[in-house]
């Protein structure tokens, strides 16, 4: 009988290898599948057992699996560590905001190869709190200081840190401002403060509305649930809830009761990512906010501008909105949407009027700052409008000032003459950009209604 060469053939230690690497390989994609669908960190192994990477998910089977995928053995970010996994692990977490923390924890304990490797010699992103300050402050950072600070991190994702640490505000309301701010110093009791005090995200201790006392043990919660004591923090806060209600300080039981719950709840805060205000990538805000500062002869550099444009619903029935910038900005708890009530038909300039007279009337029933700039969408006529439903309130009106599209020209109150910027000015982009937001908005609140409209008939 003839014999083949293939029959006498050895089977070398590279096919051994490579046969024991694809069985390895398949039985992690397998047991992937078993892993729970909840947030949590995952943890690839090499073939001596060694965590390679820890990373975060709020879908554990989802995510992990994806590393199995044909696209992950491709893609340049991915390719090497692919080629290392031979096992997989999981730990849960209850929300995503604990998957983060338990991976930066884990990405600090154990160093993993791949953490670095993926981040393309990026400086991984820190949660910094200072501990010099009477009232320290809570900051993102890629250059963390070596004094002065207490440090979280590294985190993996820059996204998920900053859409936590907006999460993580509404809870323990810590600022994040770089005000210097001292606690023995009454002149700060005229400082006016921003947005944030006022939807109930931040204590104002640029205000003195808070103690030094009180404020630091804010942060000390807020450091106790970044150490991973959740559960004593929680226990600590509803003993404290029903002391604060035995002594009949109702306000302070109520605030702990709302936070308390919020801590419970952080599963249902969605994606992180979303959570974060998004940047104006086009704009320096800085220079924006000096630049306006300078056209408009401001006394100070503005931090709050506001913005209202109007959009009509079929042809009759009229919505506007009104959006926040804060320091240059966007600020979207600060957004509202309005149904115009008093006017019929098409009037922009009677609509203008109703909305900046609804919206600085209840500024002033509420005792809320009003904003350094307010942007109207329009010319001559739609600022007078404007400035008359501010003029009829009584209010000192701060700089009202409107936006013409065709030739972006600036109309401002006294002048006959519009301004006229160049389109390369950082002032004038910033002013474009909340116009152009404040539009985005109206135009999505008409496509709700009308949707609505479609779905009623």
């Amino acid at each position: 009988m003839e014999t083949r060469p293939e029959d006498n053939a050895e089977t070398t230690p590279a096919d051994t290898d490579a046969a024991a690497t694809a069985r390895d390989r398949s039985l992690a994609a397998e047991k992937v599948r078993s892993f729970p669908q909840t947030p949590g960190v995952y943890l690839m192994k090499d073939a001596a057992g060694r965590v390679i990477y820890v990373g975060k998910a709020k879908n554990l089977r989802a995510r992990a699996s994806s590393y199995f995928l044909k696209a992950a053995e491709q893609d340049r970010r991915t390719a090497d560590l692919v080629q290392e996994i031979r096992d997989v692990d999981y730990l849960e977490a209850e929300s995503e905001v604990d998957a983060l923390l338990l991976e930066s924890r884990l990405v600090k304990d154990v160093q993993p190869k791949f953490n670095s490797d993926l981040k393309d010699d990026k400086t991984f992103p820190y949660l910094q709190i200072t501990t010099h300050e009477d009232f320290p402050r809570v900051e993102f950072t890629r250059t963390p200081r070596q004094k002065g600070v207490k440090l979280y991190g590294p985190f993996t994702s820059a996204g998920s840190l900053r859409g936590a640490i907006v999460v993580l505000q509404r809870i323990f309301k810590f600022r994040t401002c770089t005000l210097d701010i001292q606690a023995d110093d009454e002149q700060w009791r005229w400082f006016r403060p921003c947005l944030l005090a006022s939807i109930g995200q931040c204590t104002a201790p640029c205000n003195l509305r808070i103690s030094r006392e009180d404020y630091r043990r804010d942060i000390n919660r807020l450091k106790t649930f970044l150490e991973g004591g959740k559960k004593r923090l929680l226990e600590e806060m509803k003993a404290d809830m029903l002391a604060a209600s035995a002594a009949l300080a109702f306000e302070k039981a109520a605030r702990l009761r709302d936070e308390i719950r919020l801590l419970e709840t952080l599963d249902e805060r969605g994606d992180l990512e979303e959570n974060v205000q998004p940047e104006v990538f086009l704009v320096d805000p800085k220079k924006g906010l000096a630049g306006l500062e300078k056209v408009l002869g401001l006394a100070k550099t503005p931090r709050v501008i506001e913005g209202v444009d109007i959009a009509h619903l079929a042809g009759d029935e009229t919505v506007a909105s009104l959006v926040q910038f804060i320091d240059g900005l966007p600020f979207k708890p600060g957004y509202k949407r309005y149904r115009i009530k008093t006017v019929d038909g098409i009037d922009d300039f009677k609509s203008i009027h109703e909305v900046v007279s609804r919206r600085f009337a209840r500024l002033v029933r509420e005792g809320g700052p009003l904003p350094d700039i307010f942007l109207v969408d329009g010319g001559k006529g739609q600022l007078s409008a404007a400035l008359d439903a501010v003029e009829a309130l009584g209010v000192e009106p701060p700089c009202i000032i409107s936006l013409a599209k065709r030739e972006e020209e600036i109309f401002v109150p006294g002048q006959s003459e519009p301004l006229r910027l160049s389109r390369d000015s950082f002032s004038l982009r910033l002013l474009e950009y909340v116009r152009d937001e404040a539009h985005r908005f109206a135009q999505h609140y008409h496509h709700l209604l009308r949707g609505k409209r479609f779905t009623d008939e």
